[in-house]
């Protein structure tokens, strides 16, 4: 599949979510916090593809991260808090929207 292809299915996976509906996924440990500096598509294409290289200097710069317990404490309370969401299987990369 070419970079074209696999970015346009990947933006069909992205889309808004709350915390209630992420709470599932990371109680599997699947979601993956995503700097808001990256672009959370950009992001999916390099999991994707398997570029551990690039993908391992975003975890070394901790642009990337599993959510910390302080994270999962605020989001558990305030269920509505809105994410910016892409599933990209087994995981599902989240970046939280900042309040208007």
């Amino acid at each position: 599949m070419s970079d074209k292809d696999l970015r346009a299915q990947l933006t069909q996976n992205m889309d808004e979510a709350e915390w209630d509906w992420l709470i599932p996924h990371a109680q599997r440990d699947a979601v993956i916090v995503v700097a808001a500096q990256l672009n959370l598509l950009d992001v999916g294409v390099a999991i994707a593809r398997d570029n551990t290289a690039k993908v391992q200097v975003w975890i070394d710069e901790a642009l990337l991260a599993k959510p910390s317990y302080e994270q999962l404490g605020r989001w558990n309370g305030n269920p509505s808090k809105r994410f910016n969401a892409l599933i990209v299987e087994p995981y599902v990369l989240v970046q939280e929207k900042i309040a208007a």
